[in-house]
């Protein structure tokens, strides 16, 4: 084969063009990640099927985080969301850690703000005045869990506390008998008391140091039927991968050895931006229970995003047992209480995660939503009955109480699809997609010279502006009064209008094979030369004042023009639609 040289040609890219250069950054400062031993890992293999039990830590984890915590009735307002949406269990504190968490606490137990079927939750450090107090913060309550934590980290046992293995394990043996002593010494009868255990911070912590502190946990409290301990695993600092977490998560289930009788808790924070993840990974590898906050409120980059672990299974079709159709009034309502708002690009909450701007996404979602009117009109069901499949849009945005009006929102990246659609949603008016083509481009003309997003009212403003003269905006050179149509035996249309021509009243006649061909030829009589391209119509309501929508193509002197007409009469709303693109031939 002969060889050739394409002169003035490009150079090819190769892989040598995309070399990555070192960063110059100390990278020398930092280790990584320790990998768990464990080649017949099962999680990759597991599916999330079911809700897991959920709890919130926005009263305690998430308010401790904030620049400026939140006050009794802004925690009261958060707890009765809480309660709303349907959370069970519910951290509301860190009583011994001063008279506010505590009162808090004393309020809403003697308040009777806390449904029967609700467990409270306290957190503890392993001291005998903090246990001590923090019991006693739960009395009278009828479902309450005492959580307790100790540091177990080798950073934290090095540097911290300066002690050994065995020291730290028997610290969080004692604390676990002071709750159970205190528990039996100041709560009665009335409340129903469980107990929680963290091994801080477990992703840091040796696995069998973890394992080792958590047996000698579950020993002291005797886990067993109708006694569940909660063994909560934090990542209190994200560390690693998710697929790491998970092999830890699934290296604890295998070895505890009181399994049934353990409730694993997974308590991500978001520090490598994989909370998420890290949390779905660790379902999958056995834990049994998320600790988390809305919209990932927490210390630093935040605890992991109950929002979005709930949402992620309502759109695999898993009930999530958490009531999320109301999202705006839940980010409100966080947004007071945090006194932070909720980033407009926040999975499923923010203000903007339902809305393309891109003309090829808004194109796509335009025929997602008519494939799906389609889809449903074929089976006899309505389109809430039949799977969802909108391009673009994992879930249906109404399931979550948002609109349709900002699905699609206009700017110079936009395309017909988008401004086909608001006309649609907001109008009732299909365009054909010709004449999609023709309004966009007057629309990306409005957003060249002018900038910036162009609303819906703006959208329809230009639309009636270039369509649809009226009273207020009065142009064109002719303007319909009546018209009235004969049909000879031989089936031709005879054509009477009256029509305002250039200011003047004037009477226009024609005939042809319709209504239409009838009022082409009446327009040859003032001068209009104009063709028939193409022509539909729909109604835009139903029932005996149904309106219609008749849209017309023209070959108008030349010009192709689209023209609209809008009349509870079909005949009168095509001629209205000639008379449009008439009209706008003479602008």
């Amino acid at each position: 084969m002969s060889q050739h040289t394409f002169v003035g040609r490009p150079t090819p890219i190769t892989n040598a063009t995309h070399t990555q250069q070192p960063s110059g950054m100390p990278i020398h400062k930092y280790g990584s990640y320790e990998q768990v031993d464990i080649p017949d890992r099962t999680w990759p293999e597991a599916r999330v099927t079911k809700a897991p039990r959920w709890l919130s830590t926005d009263l305690r984890d998430g308010n401790q985080s904030l620049i400026d915590p939140m006050t009794p009735a802004r925690k009261r307002e958060m707890f009765d969301l809480l309660v709303r949406m349907g959370y069970k269990e519910i951290e509301v504190g860190f009583p011994s850690s001063g008279e506010t968490d505590f009162n808090f606490v004393r309020s809403i137990i003697e308040e009777g703000a806390i449904p029967d079927d609700v467990t409270i939750s306290v957190l503890t450090q392993a001291r005998e005045d903090l246990i001590e107090r923090t019991v006693e913060s739960l009395v009278g309550a009828k479902r309450a869990t005492v959580h307790l934590y100790n540091a177990t980290a080798p950073t934290f046992r090095r540097v911290v506390f300066r002690g050994s293995k065995e020291q730290i394990k028997q610290i969080a043996v004692d604390g676990t008998r002071l709750v159970m002593e205190y528990a039996d010494k100041l709560l009665g009868p009335e409340t129903v008391f469980g107990y929680q255990y963290s091994p801080e911070i477990f992703t840091d912590t040796e696995l069998d140091f973890a394992l080792e502190v958590c047996e000698a946990v579950c020993d002291v409290w005797q886990p067993a039927e109708g006694r569940e301990i909660i063994l909560n695993l934090p990542a209190t600092v994200e560390r690693s991968t998710p697929s790491t977490h998970a092999d830890r998560f699934e290296w604890m289930a295998r070895n505890l050895t009181r399994r049934a009788h353990i409730c694993i808790s997974v308590h991500p924070h978001n520090d490598r931006g994989t909370a998420v993840a890290a949390a779905e990974l660790a379902l999958m590898a056995g834990a049994d229970r998320v600790e988390g906050c809305l919209f990932g409120q927490g210390e630093r980059t935040g605890n992991v995003d109950l929002i979005t672990l709930g949402m992620n299974l309502f759109s695999q079709g898993i009930d999530p047992q958490i009531d999320f159709s109301q999202i705006d009034e839940i980010r409100r309502t966080s947004e007071y209480c945090n006194q932070m708002e909720v980033h407009p690009r926040h999975p499923y909450a923010g203000d903007l995660v339902y809305t393309a701007f891109s003309g090829s996404h808004q194109d796509a979602i335009k025929k997602g939503f008519d494939a799906m009117e389609a889809d449903a009109a074929a089976q006899g069901k309505t389109v809430d009955d039949i799977e969802w499949a909108v391009p673009y849009l994992p879930i249906d945005p109404k399931d979550v109480g948002r609109s349709y009006e900002a699905v699609i929102r206009v700017n110079s990246q936009s395309g017909k699809g988008g401004i086909a659609y608001v006309l649609k949603n907001d109008h009732k008016l299909d365009l054909p997609r010709r004449m999609q083509i023709e309004f966009s481009r007057i629309i990306q003309a409005k957003t060249d010279s002018e900038g910036g997003e162009v609303t819906p009212k703006a959208i329809w403003d230009a639309f009636q502006d270039e369509y649809l003269p009226n009273p207020e905006n009065p142009w064109g050179r002719v303007q319909l009064r009546s018209g009235q149509t004969t049909t000879d035996k031989d089936g031709t249309d005879t054509l009477t209008v009256e029509a305002v021509v250039d200011g003047v009243e004037t009477v226009l006649d024609g005939s042809g094979n319709g209504p239409i061909s009838a009022f082409f030829d009446a327009l040859a009589g003032i001068g209009v030369d104009a063709r028939l391209l193409d022509y539909t119509e729909h109604t835009m309501s139903e029932g005996a004042s149904a309106v219609a929508a008749s849209y017309i193509e023209c070959a108008i002197d030349g010009r192709v023009l689209w023209g609209i007409g809008i009349d509870s009469n079909t005949t009168r709303a095509s001629l209205k639609a000639v008379i449009s693109a008439v009209n706008r031939a003479g602008r």
